[in-house]
């Protein structure tokens, strides 16, 4: 049909004719097998996620159904008041633990006072908790506030320890690691960690201490997260439902079947021992928390998980520090698992099952394989196949699988499950920067390891207008909105989806429109907020 359509074009007509037969051998010979190879291979990946996300679904469903709550699994008992009035006048509370409270932050103007404050106020006898605000401003102007806030609570009696370095060499991690280096920090048996926009609850400790006091060996109780602005607008919306399944499935799954999970960097109790036995925090990736963690399991340490504990935080609601999270969650996990698969093969203090899972279910799968399919296969090769008609892809593949898997991501998140189309067609277009990202890391190239705190607005909002917020579109500013890489694929996308329109057998033109309409609305800026001055 295409070459008798592109025939008509008049005078040319036996140059048009020569150029078509040059171009189906061509594609016949060179592209098809190629295209042809991709298409098997992207296949093979879509099943090993299918397989994944299906294991994770019937074993989270289990555990809702039988209600195994880590109660169950392990000794928790409430954390003992003092039966003898003269245990007081002696050595005070010394059923509890001595707690280290860390909150690392960095020109964090909107947010500073949110986690200092719900960390001074948390449940714990005053003389057995250190808090310790580990600043890393480069403005002189927020490490005055900061050091003004941590002033006025240390006036109300808190025992709150203001940090800061010479240097600010390895980011977050090298913040954290010198704040270990105190003399008072050798006090404590267990530290908490909270970035700082992370509001923990005043019982948070009360809940999560007594698995490490009466379970040796475990080494880290980890908090589900709760987010604030999640409301905010459709970009926070659809990191909602992203974030959901990962705590109520991933991590669920990951502490209840393996003991192990990915240290999500705050809202998590670490045993000290445990800690230093891993190696304490290092700056090789910008993953600093899942580094900890897999050495941390290495070791044989057991990690928990509580949803049912949930500490309130903020989604980043600009799509520019959006990309540069999701970049630094990309590139980093792809980075350490350069570094670390040679350390989880020879590893000798767990087996062979954990370092299985390790490699290809946390690392493999999750980390590597679903970035690079999701962008590879939904916007590079299935499109290109309408352009290759000798390349076909299995209803099976092109349909059925992706059906599946997303109906398993959106299961968690049931008030969202309307928005189920935005969030394939959004996750799409943020599997670009996933894919680039993966491949740094991978090679080891460019922006390794870039780190750019993810700016948060806190109250800043709400503040402008009182009880309501001043959301709205970000302006459309030539430089700064427009994203090259989206426009390119999306305009891809809508050739391809024409082709398939006027020419095509396979009616993939409506997925092709909706998508390549997707990259081009984000391509121009045209998502996230901004707060009017």
């Amino acid at each position: 049909m295409l070459p008798e359509a592109f025939m008509q074009g008049g005078g040319g007509g036996v140059t048009a004719t020569n150029l078509w037969v040059v171009w189906e051998q061509g594609r016949a010979v060179l592209i098809a097998p190629f295209l042809r190879v991709m298409v098997w291979v992207c296949l093979v990946m879509s099943v090993m996620i299918l397989v994944e996300k299906v294991y994770l679904g019937v074993v989270c469903a289990f555990l809702k159904l039988f209600m195994r709550k880590p109660e169950k699994k392990y000794k928790w008992e409430p954390m003992k008041k003092k039966k003898k009035e003269e245990d007081l006048e002696v050595g005070g509370d010394l059923d509890y633990p001595m707690v280290l409270v860390q909150i690392p932050m960095r020109n964090e103007k909107e947010v500073y006072h949110l986690s200092i404050g719900a960390a001074c106020n948390l449940s714990w006898p005053a003389d057995r908790i250190i808090v310790q605000v580990l600043d890393d401003s480069t403005d002189t102007a927020i490490m005055a506030l900061v050091q003004q806030e941590c002033r006025r609570w240390a006036g109300k009696g808190v025992n709150i320890k203001y940090e800061t370095r010479e240097n600010r060499k390895g980011f977050k991690a090298g913040s954290l690691k010198q704040g270990m280096k105190h003399s008072y920090v050798k006090l404590c048996e267990y530290v908490a960690v909270f970035d700082a926009d992370f509001e923990p609850d005043p019982d948070f400790l009360c809940r999560a201490i007594p698995f490490l006091v009466h379970n040796p060996e475990i080494g880290l109780v980890q908090a589900r997260w709760k987010f604030v602005n999640s409301d905010e607008c459709m970009l926070t919306r659809m990191q909602e439902m992203s974030m959901d399944y990962h705590f109520t499935v991933e991590q669920e799954v990951g502490s209840a079947v393996h003991a192990f999970f990915g240290f999500n960097g705050t809202a998590g109790v670490w045993r000290m021992s445990a800690l230093n036995d891993a190696g304490g925090w290092k700056d090789r990736t910008t993953v600093e928390d899942m580094d900890l963690g897999c050495r941390a399991a290495l070791k044989g340490w057991k990690f928990v998980f509580l949803g049912d504990v949930r500490v309130k935080s903020e989604l980043p609601s600009s799509f520019k520090a959006y990309r540069y999270q999701q970049h630094r969650w990309s590139c980093g996990p792809a980075f350490l698992f350069k570094k670390m698969v040679m350390e989880i093969v020879t590893s000798k203090n767990v087996s062979v099952w954990r370092k299985v899972y390790l490699i290809y279910a946390f690392f493999l799968v999750n980390k590597i394989v679903a970035h690079i399919v999701t962008f590879v296969f939904y916007c590079l090769v299935l499109p290109a196949t309408v352009l290759i008609p000798e390349v076909k892809v299995p209803l099976w593949g092109a349909v059925y699988i992706p059906l599946a898997v997303t109906l398993l991501n959106a299961l968690p998140c049931p008030r969202s499950f309307h928005l189920v189309v935005f969030w394939i067609l959004f996750e799409n277009v943020m599997s670009l920067h996933r894919t680039i990202a993966t491949f740094i890391g991978l090679l080891e190239v460019g922006r390794v390891n870039e780190w750019i705190v993810t700016e948060k607005l806190g109250n800043t909002l709400k503040s402008k207008t009182g009880s309501k917020s001043t959301l709205k579109l970000p302006r459309f500013q030539i430089g700064d909105r427009l994203h090259l890489l989206e426009i390119i694929v999306g305009f891809f996308l809508l050739f391809c989806g024409s082709c398939d329109f006027y020419f095509g057998k396979n009616r993939f033109y409506v997925y092709l429109f909706l998508q390549g309409i997707a990259f081009l609305v984000i391509g121009i800026g045209y998502i996230g907020v901004f707060v009017t001055a």
